[in-house]
């Protein structure tokens, strides 16, 4: 089997993630050392982020961080598809969609795994200037997926992407890394910290295959 990391650096979106390093001294009549303590000061879209429903308010369907089921999110069965766009090339359309998984007798997943950019990464391109049209979404929502992977989403002009996708009940993983590596199909899984309230949060995410 091999694991791939679809994870990117732990790195801000609006700010530099702050971290701190403490070394505290542990000692009783048995034994001294030192131990180090880490304190994070981290934006919700540091790195390889999760976004739940309740990331807009108007779409809130109360899963956060603490309550969504692991088994929503554990080595979840995923249909990837593979497409080449350049940096300004637009939208992608459901018919685009549609024609690049018809191919794969396997499809069928709970989760979709969308590598729009071919082998490159979303900060590769000029931000937003590639983007899911309304067909996309329409195309992405029937098929009944309730994960999205994906190295593209919205536009500049802010066409209403995420509301859409949250409000069908769909979750976001926004700037994945290495999808262009994945074959058509493969078991998913994205961790991250039970944190009370949460509905945005970084999350390290796996490709089985």
């Amino acid at each position: 089997m091999t694991i791939k990391d679809l994870t990117w650096n732990f790195v801000g979106e609006r700010f530099a993630p702050q971290i701190t390093k403490e070394n505290l001294l542990l000692q009783s009549g048995h034994t001294k050392y030192t131990g180090v303590v880490f304190t994070l000061h981290c934006d919700g879209m540091s790195g390889t982020y999760i976004d739940f429903p309740g990331h807009i308010a108007e779409t809130d369907d109360g899963m956060t961080a603490e309550n969504a089921s692991l088994e929503d999110f554990y080595r979840i069965e995923a249909d990837v598809i593979h497409l080449d766009k350049k940096s300004g090339e637009g939208a992608v359309t459901g018919e685009e969609l549609e024609k690049a998984l018809s191919p794969s007798p396997a499809a069928g997943g709970r989760a979709l795994i969308l590598n729009a950019l071919g082998n490159k990464n979303p900060r590769d391109i000029e931000g937003r200037s590639v983007f899911l049209d309304e067909s996309a979404l329409d195309w992405i929502m029937g098929k009944g997926y309730k994960l999205l992977v994906s190295d593209i989403y919205e536009s500049k002009a802010l066409h209403g992407v995420f509301l859409k996708l949250f409000a069908a009940g769909i979750s976001t993983i926004c700037m994945p890394v290495n999808l262009f590596t994945l074959p058509r199909r493969v078991f998913l899984t994205a961790l991250f910290p039970k944190i009370p309230g949460v509905t945005q949060l970084p999350c390290r995410v796996v490709a089985e295959f």
